[in-house]
């Protein structure tokens, strides 16, 4: 549904005394070495889940049928609550791939014929970032239930449009492709490291390295033109917003602020091949108290592929892909669940980081050997996508009832309906929070491209 993000309560910032008090150390040992998720009992920053319950699947249309299309088709086939009915690209190629990897789906050249198919309730829009407008306006009109990609859109006038269509249609789901706000191991760290448990944070370091020069080749020479509107500064915000974007976000969540301005470096060091878009990015993004997060982005080498670190006064929490590991400071007070949890050895440094594991066994999180995971299986997209058809189920079961038992002209009264169901929604990005994330992408984008530093006005994250 598209409620927008609320504060967190002052509740949720318990000092490290309290959340002993409240976690037992059975509990601790539980979910910080290796046990299912547990919650702070109590806690109005995190409540508990809502039940996960089998329901007839969703009927979903996939718009794009590109690398990250694909991906997302071959992640909704592992979801037990999703139908793949429809896939739609314009490009033959790209759509036939989208078919084989959806083999009970109907394809579309055009998108727009997709949502004239009323058995199709849901879509998700993978198109390029700024084609996504249009896609996602025609789509609330449709009626459909949207996701989108992140970042929203390559302008901050068409991302601030979709977030005010998305509230006109506030009874379907709008939902931005933040992935990381689904994933139960992010929550699980935000609680550990608003807890306190790490010390008080006073920075961040991310990265994310890849050699991929983002070049792609066709003979028809407009379809290349096409598949490289990554590399085309009119259309795309680069590196700082196709992948800094997820970075950002997750330490404004993390930080529980939003930035106030972004340094910005861009250069291009390896690809030199008449592209006007950096292939190397480095961004310095200043937060209130001048907490500062170093991120990087880099198409010239893979070496150290991606990862974040949080360094708080008491301990260091690294996350790399769905793992995490705490390092903690030689003079930090001993809290006692650390001393049964796993080590595992940082090679390069030699250190012992102290594993902190969500919804994994105590064997699993215990043992020596990573445990082997699926492709397409329990990733950030599919937990995010597992989401959104739990949300989709609960909006349309509320509109459904509203309608039946109420007046279903009176919009305000609907409205309000919906949003007393929150706390039976999973876990999502908001959209306001999607938007937020875009801007910050384009800003960072605009920094890097002038090598400047740009403040950020608080009344440019916000949607009137």
């Amino acid at each position: 549904m598209n409620t927008e993000a609320t504060p967190m309560s002052p509740a949720s910032d318990v000092d490290r005394r309290e959340f002993l008090r409240q976690s037992s150390t059975a509990t601790l040992l539980a979910s910080l070495a290796g046990g299912a998720l547990t919650r702070l009992t109590g806690s109005a920053a995190d409540p508990a889940p809502p039940e996960k319950k089998q329901t007839a699947p969703v009927s979903i249309g996939v718009i794009g049928c590109g690398s990250w299309g694909r991906d997302t088709i071959k992640t909704l086939a592992q979801l037990i609550n999703a139908e793949v009915m429809g896939v739609s690209d314009h490009y033959e190629a790209f759509l036939r791939r989208g078919k084989e990897s959806a083999p009970k789906a109907e394809g579309y050249k055009d998108y727009r014929q997709m949502l004239e198919n009323k058995s199709i309730k849901a879509v998700v829009v993978a198109t390029p970032t700024h084609q996504h407008k249009q896609v996602v306006l025609d789509a609330l009109a449709a009626g459909k239930h949207v996701y989108c990609e992140a970042p929203l859109a390559s302008t901050v006038d068409d991302a601030r449009d979709i977030i005010r269509a998305s509230r006109q249609h506030f009874a379907q789901v709008f939902q931005p492709g933040l992935q990381h706000r689904s994933d139960p191991q992010r929550h699980f760290l935000l609680q550990f490291l608003r807890s306190g448990a790490a010390g008080r944070l006073f920075k961040a370091r991310s990265q994310w390295h890849k050699k991929d020069s983002w070049r792609r080749t066709s003979p028809n020479p407009e379809r290349e033109k096409e598949l490289n509107w990554r590399l085309d500064s009119g259309l795309s915000i680069g590196l700082a917003g196709e992948v800094s974007v997820q970075h950002i976000d997750n330490a404004s969540w993390f930080l529980k602020e939003e930035p106030l301005a972004i340094q910005g470096y861009g250069s291009i060091q390896l690809w030199n091949d008449g592209r006007e878009v950096p292939d190397n990015v480095h961004l310095i993004i200043e937060y209130p108290q001048r907490v500062l997060l170093a991120h990087e982005a880099c198409l010239g080498t893979s070496y150290d592929s991606d990862h974040e670190t949080y360094y708080g006064a008491e301990s260091a929490v690294l996350l790399r892909k769905n793992k995490a590991w705490m390092f903690r400071e030689s003079d930090a007070p001993l809290l006692g669940w650390e001393v049964y949890a796993r080590k595992d050895k940082d090679t390069f440094f030699d250190e012992l980081g102290i594993a902190l594991v969500a919804n994994a066994t105590k064997l699993a999180a215990q043992g020596d050997k990573p445990v082997e995971e699926a492709p397409y299986a329990n990733t950030p997209l599919y937990y995010a996508l597992e989401a959104f058809l739990h949300n989709v189920h609960t909006i349309s079961d509320g509109v459904a009832d509203f309608t039946e038992n109420f007046d279903a002209t009176d919009k305000k009264a609907m409205k309000e309906y919906l949003d007393s169901l929150h706390k039976a929604l999973m876990p999502s990005a908001a959209p306001l929070e999607g938007y937020r994330a875009t801007v910050l992408a384009i800003v960072a984008n605009q920094a890097a491209l002038k090598n400047q530093r740009v403040t950020i006005p608080k009344e440019l994250l916000q949607v009137s």
